[in-house]
């Protein structure tokens, strides 16, 4: 990006009258004294005033080099490489999977993920964890619109509601003997978390009553075979997409607990999570994250298989899905500018109880609440509101059993699939994995080896380019997200002006982005093979 370039940015977002953004919740221009002021609808986008309750203290990156305000007078989109890195390397997460014995049993050989905020804060989230009283490991994605408050929610509940599904009759009783008689109760999950994720120890406790409320109810069916995989992720889905919606209605004497309830419910997040057991691998998803795995062919090169469609505007079979769901006389208003009653892009998501909830009891609650503009909360009915739920969370789950050639699993939030397209990813993956083999080649030292020797090795490997790669491969791919050049090399001057733009600009540009990338252990998967 050249300077001038850099220059059009800034100047065309001060005189701009029209933002041509790709959020998720449709924009109203308000014109007030000459300048153009930005609501959006359910979500405004001002602070939170002092005392008020927030869910948005979320994961903080580095600010120091970004600016708040397009209005700045001295306004610079320059960036050393140093500064660059720590940006893009301040949300890395990584995790390599060991048996008791120190050798990896487990057909995940390990992930890798990052995260890159364009929202300030960002709404994005993210959870990996390893199933301890099931089989299996999970990795999810999830991306937040109108507040974080939905996605950290989920963050932090659905992969407990999937492990909770996921156990045999007797593990469940275990626990509910546990609780009754106050004694603790074996951990279900251990989290692989980043040492800045959120989580709320204040709501903890409520959360951990509703878990046990839905394990009751599994205890109830009386079924001894329990749920197939599928049945699991899909019950537990709409179980807790259920249970944030009766949260809210619940009376609620601690006003903060009603507050965190309000927003939770009254903002969003699509979902992205997946399981593997060995082989068998699922995915389900809701909204439009996305999971795509790449495959290494027999003759070298690489392929691509998607693993989720987008739930929105663009796709028939949700266009079809919602038809039936509704009358005939609501067609032509289902879907208005390619978002779901002209206000969503997805058509499936966790909250927004606006698309869920009839206009009665929506007026009903938040006439109860607290201030809900101070919550962040815009009361908003869209026309053509007649026969809700226009929304659901139920997920598609995928299953596919894991070959030797399926090497890793890609899931990450919309931003990364808005600047990158399936084939370029594993493309980025693949080539990244070589570039990193190429970084530690068994050296052969010639003897005697002195100092001098040794550096000369250091000084070829570094003008090979290759002591500055990005170590972990969500952040490489985070990086040619937002900085590539029309020849899909990596812009660096581009690159710092993506980093660079102001709160009230990024979104124009680019999204939250999140990444996980799970590889897989080959020769696990063969043993399977062979002993099957």
């Amino acid at each position: 990006m050249s300077r001038t370039v850099s220059s059009w940015i800034l100047s065309s977002a001060r005189s701009s009258i029209i933002l041509q953004g790709k959020g998720r919740w449709y924009s109203i221009c308000i014109p007030n004294r000459n300048k153009t002021k930005w609501k959006l609808v359910f979500s405004k986008m001002c602070p939170y005033p002092a005392g008020s309750c927030s869910l948005d203290r979320t994961f903080s990156f580095p600010k120091a080099f970004r600016h708040t305000s397009t209005e700045e007078e001295h306004f610079s989109f320059q960036l050393s490489p140093a500064q660059i890195n720590d940006i893009l390397r301040a949300g890395e997460l990584s995790h390599r999977t060991l048996d008791f014995n120190g050798k990896n049993a487990s057909s995940v050989l390990r992930f890798e993920s990052n995260q890159l905020a364009s929202n300030s804060p960002i709404e994005d989230r993210r959870s990996a964890a390893t199933c301890l009283q099931t089989a299996g490991m999970m990795f999810g994605v999830f991306d937040g619109h109108a507040g974080a408050a939905c996605a950290q929610a989920v963050s932090e509940r659905l992969l407990h509601y999937i492990a909770v599904s996921l156990m045999p009759r007797q593990s469940l009783e275990e626990i509910e003997l546990a609780v009754e008689a106050m004694k603790p109760v074996r951990p279900i999950l251990q989290w692989h978390k980043h040492p800045n994720d959120v989580e709320y120890q204040e709501i903890t406790s409520q959360y951990f009553e509703n878990l046990r409320v839905y394990w009751q109810h599994l205890l109830d069916l009386d079924t001894e075979l329990g749920f197939s995989l599928e049945e699991a992720m899909i019950c537990a889905f709409k179980r807790l997409d259920s249970d944030i919606s009766l949260e809210v209605q619940a009376p609620q004497e601690n006003e903060f607990m009603r507050n965190i309830a309000l927003q939770v419910a009254f903002s969003g997040a699509t979902a992205c999570v997946a399981h593997i057991d060995g082989v068998h691998l699922h995915v389900a998803n809701t909204g439009d994250c996305r999971a795509v795995l790449g495959v290494r062919e027999e003759d070298g090169t690489w392929s691509t298989l998607p693993l989720t469609r987008d739930h929105n505007a663009y796709d028939e079979f949700e266009i079809r899905r919602l038809k039936r769901e509704h009358p005939r006389s609501e067609e032509k208003t289902l879907f208005v500018n390619d978002r779901l009653l002209g206000i969503l892009i997805p058509s499936r998501a966790f909250g927004d109880v606006q698309l869920k909830w009839s206009k009665e009891l929506q007026h009903s609650i938040l006439e109860n609440s607290c201030d809900a503009e101070a919550l962040n909360i815009y009361q908003y009915v869209p026309p053509n509101y007649h026969t809700p739920p226009y929304l659901t969370a139920e997920p598609e789950v995928t299953y596919h059993k894991l070959r030797s050639k399926d090497k890793f699993l890609v899931i990450a939030s919309d931003g990364l699939w808005e600047m990158l397209s399936n084939e370029k990813v594993v493309k980025l993956v693949a080539g990244h994995l070589t570039e990193l083999n190429m970084q530690k080649p068994p050296l052969t030292f010639k003897k005697p080896v002195n100092l001098g020797y040794m550096h000369n090795l250091l000084l070829q490997r570094k003008s090979k380019g290759l002591a500055c790669l990005d170590q972990n491969t969500a952040t490489h791919l985070i990086r040619h997200a937002i900085g590539s050049n029309e020849y899909g090399e990596v812009d660096p001057e581009k690159l710092a002006a993506m980093l660079t733009l102001p709160e009230d600009l990024a979104r124009m540009y680019r999204d939250d982005i999140t990444v996980t990338v799970v590889y897989f252990n080959s020769e696990t998967i063969e043993d399977y093979y062979r002993s099957h």
